[in-house]
């Protein structure tokens, strides 16, 4: 059977969660690591702070790399309970994203709805 893109998204989001912008705000873990799952030239371009760059496109090679490629992948990613929450520009690639960290076994992933767009949007609100 064949999907769509948005198909794709609906069914990654039936099965991860997702977190508001005032959630990923105030109720994250302090330690959380927070993976910016769009390409390169868009986190150069703008990023929430402390932010890895882990671009869609590679990031199960890089969350689990493969030694013969001499992959490295960082230390927090090691462990498999630690939190996560993915981002992207607007929650389609983090959906997606955190959908393919939860089958390679992550516990504590989570993707921020309406990925940067929300995030800047939230930060210029009165």
């Amino acid at each position: 059977m064949q999907m769509t893109m948005e198909q794709l998204v609906a069914r990654a989001r039936s099965v991860i969660k997702e977190i508001s912008v005032t959630d990923f705000n105030h109720n994250l873990p302090e330690h959380t690591l927070l993976i910016d799952v769009r390409e390169l030239e868009e986190h150069a371009a703008g990023h929430i702070p402390g932010s890895l760059n882990i671009p869609r496109g590679v990031l199960e090679a890089e969350v689990a790399p493969s030694p013969e490629m001499g992959g490295e992948t960082a230390a927090a990613l090691a462990d498999k309970d630690h939190p996560i929450c993915v981002y992207c520009r607007t929650g389609g690639r983090s959906a997606l994203a955190a959908n393919a960290l939860q089958e390679m076994g992550f516990t504590r992933v989570v993707s921020l709805a309406g990925g940067y767009s929300a995030w800047c949007e939230d930060r210029y609100r009165d």
